[in-house]
């Protein structure tokens, strides 16, 4: 009988072919990276046929320009996108509660909340000025119809998105429930799946019903171009790469020839460049940072008294603090890393650059180059030239000035073994 059971149960796995669900994380800041995750994790699910696609999510907010790219890749899906904040304690602010409303299924875990979806602008000014010119308007007003035109095509409340866009109002995950921003609560993933079972969702061109009674989660995993994006547009490694390109270039421009600090400097340079282009960044940020470098510079060539040296450090640093806004991207650049980079920086230029200099500015004490300037003494007078005594060594000599035994004169230059030699002024 065991056997027989044991057979029968064998004989149900090999023949059960569960459904394939697709499970997608994202935690953190939205931004490139994120929109290309999601579209690879929508195409693989596609290839599979997936049920649908689980999108775990706990994020801060970040780029308009990236949200939009994922919404429409939700929207244009032809696998259903369930959008579920988890785990406890997670959040779906500002660009997170646009995702929320563009899901076909939008859940929650207890203990989460969304909203806060008034779009930052990151120019300079005071909060207020910027909140009634007419950029800002235009954002605000824009941001409104779009969750409106979300909350209509997934019949989600419409005039609690709009005061989530207007005045930035946030909600618990029961009062989200309550007022219809969300279609359920689940307490982990296994109770999500149970809770989805028999769910009509509305696609693009179809109605399906979700089974999820014989399904198996798989991870989706960014491939190596994703990951790579996902490093170079985090703030805090832009702008270690930026000052990366600085210092290469620099030390290659200060000893010619080097070749590693420039080739470093130029790749630090170009994906800088790459990371500043698909990020928002203030330019008088940017500007602040160049300017710090250059007066650290110019204290090593120039006697300030360390004034020029501290002013870079502090331009520098007001710039790092600058250069990306955490309301836009939703994460900013670490305070310790802007301290430590500021202080090396600040470190190197004052410091080991001006000691490098001194090194090149000191005789050379070794070496042929080492016998230009010094004294030599004429031994004997030959047809083809002198030679003389120089370092107490017997050296072969030419000279375009007649010279005597026991005349000293100057070694000019050295060519193999033969010095041409400067006979002194009169």
């Amino acid at each position: 009988m065991r056997l027989l059971f044991f057979m029968l149960t064998l004989c149900q796995i090999l023949l059960s072919n569960p459904v394939p669900v697709s499970l997608l994380k994202i935690d953190g800041a939205i931004g490139p990276a994120s929109s290309s995750y999601l579209e690879g994790g929508l195409a693989d699910a596609e290839k599979r046929n997936a049920a649908f696609v689980l999108l775990e999510l706990d994020t801060p907010g970040g780029l308009v320009s990236s949200t939009r790219e994922m919404i429409k890749a939700i929207l244009g899906s032809p696998v259903p996108v369930v959008v579920y904040v988890a785990p406890k304690g997670a959040h779906a602010a500002s660009a997170g509660t646009f995702l929320v409303y563009a899901a076909h299924v939008a859940a929650m875990a207890p203990g989460t909340n969304l909203g806060a979806a008034t779009p930052i602008s990151l120019m300079p000014g005071d909060k207020e000025e910027k909140a009634s010119s007419a950029p800002a308007r235009k954002a605000l007003n824009d941001a409104r119809a779009y969750i409106k035109s979300l909350g209509e095509l997934n019949e989600r409340n419409v005039s609690w998105g709009m005061r989530a866009v207007e005045n930035a109002e946030s909600l618990s995950a029961k009062d989200a429930l309550r007022l219809g921003v969300i279609d359920l609560i689940a307490q982990n993933r296994d109770d999500l799946l149970k809770r989805l079972d028999g769910r009509r969702v509305a696609l693009e061109e179809r109605t399906v019903t979700l089974n999820t009674d014989d399904v198996r989660l798989y991870a989706f995993e960014a491939d190596w171009k994703t990951r790579l994006l996902a490093v170079i547009t985090d703030p805090n490694i832009a702008l270690v790469l930026l000052m990366l390109a600085l210092y290469g270039i620099f030390f290659e421009l200060l000893n010619p020839g080097g070749i590693f600090p420039g080739v470093v400097g130029v790749i630090a340079g170009v994906l800088a460049l790459y990371a500043l282009n698909l990020l928002p960044f203030n330019y008088a940020g940017l500007l602040l940072i160049l300017l710090g470098v250059a007066f650290m510079v110019a204290e090593v060539f120039v006697s300030g008294f360390g004034i020029l040296g501290i002013g870079g450090a502090v331009a520098f640093a007001l710039g790092a603090l600058l250069l990306f806004d955490a309301e836009t991207l939703g994460t900013d650049i670490s305070l310790p890393l802007i301290i430590a980079v500021t202080f090396v920086s600040l470190l190197f230029f004052m410091l080991v650059v001006r000691m490098a200099l001194k090194a090149r500015a000191h005789r050379i004490v070794s070496g042929k180059e080492e016998m230009v300037g010094t004294e030599a003494e004429v031994l004997e007078v030959k047809r083809d030239g002198y030679w003389v005594r120089c370092h107490g060594e017997r050296w072969h000599a030419e000279s375009e000035v007649p010279l005597e035994v026991g005349q000293r004169a100057t070694v000019g230059s050295v060519s193999g073994l033969t010095l041409h030699l400067i006979p002194p002024k009169e």
